[in-house]
């Protein structure tokens, strides 16, 4: 995993990018696991979660997660989701954590050694190299194994270090069967969604 015993390490996850990616690759994460791999390889200072919740829902599939993640380690980050309707007249929801995910990157570097951020988006590539100026080495975890990559190439080449999420997924994948999981199909960054969302 390339990160010293020493290191003050957190872990900055784009909930919505690394369901995603794991779904991708056909696995779902196992949160617990994910942390104890992370907690034996650095001294890891905090685990950051981001994901946007729709609140004018009676039940929101994500919400047992969310709450398991708070109990357990995990720093939430959340907000509502936005509804608008578009040109064509088609209701959209828009849940972007780009901006509360980078303020806390920046906040926190001057306290870290070394920053693991779980995403693809392309557009961390600015937030990667600012906190590099400042000392602190950045993994990013991602995966290219998948059609098409989940990850962008810029970001991909930033970043000291590139972790395929692949190559860590017998560590971090949830025991059993693969199974569709109700976490955040409808908070993807980069997409705006028609209808309701299908939560399975």
């Amino acid at each position: 995993m390339q990160i010293n015993l020493q290191e003050r390490v957190a872990l900055f996850i784009d909930g919505s990018n690394l369901y995603a990616a794991a779904r991708a690759l056909g696995f779902d994460i196992d949160y617990k696991r994910l942390l104890d791999v992370f907690q034996k390889d650095g001294r890891l200072i905090r685990a950051f979660y981001y994901t946007a919740l729709m609140e004018d829902q009676e039940y929101s599939p994500i919400r047992p997660l969310v709450d398991w993640l708070d109990y357990n380690g995990y720093t939430m980050v959340t907000k509502p989701t936005k509804e608008f309707t578009d040109a064509a007249g088609r209701r959209k929801i828009k849940g972007n954590m780009d901006i509360e995910l980078a303020i806390d990157v920046m906040e926190m570097a001057p306290h870290l050694d070394h920053i693991v951020l779980f995403s693809g988006d392309g557009d961390f590539r600015r937030l990667v190299e600012a906190v590099q100026r400042k000392g602190v080495r950045v993994s990013v975890v991602s995966t290219i194994n998948s059609s098409p990559p989940m990850i962008a190439d810029e970001l991909r080449r930033q970043a000291d270090t590139f972790i395929e999420l692949s190559d860590i997924q017998g560590e971090i994948q949830r025991a059993g069967a693969p199974r569709k999981s109700p976490q955040e199909d409808f908070v993807d960054d980069s997409l705006d969604y028609e209808e309701e969302p299908h939560l399975a």
